[in-house]
């Protein structure tokens, strides 16, 4: 489970930079942030 959440984490963040490089700055700092809380280090959204 550790390593799916942790894989999405990385795809939120790197969709996130992505998306504030092509002027999406608001939805780039959203999935950032969602992608820090779901991964393994951070807070996750399914109560491990």
């Amino acid at each position: 489970m550790d390593l799916i959440l942790w894989i999405i984490a990385v795809i939120l963040v790197v969709a996130g930079i992505v998306s504030i490089v092509r002027g999406g700055l608001l939805w780039g700092i959203v999935l950032i942030i969602v992608g820090l809380l779901v991964g393994p280090g951070g807070v996750s959204i399914f109560g491990k």
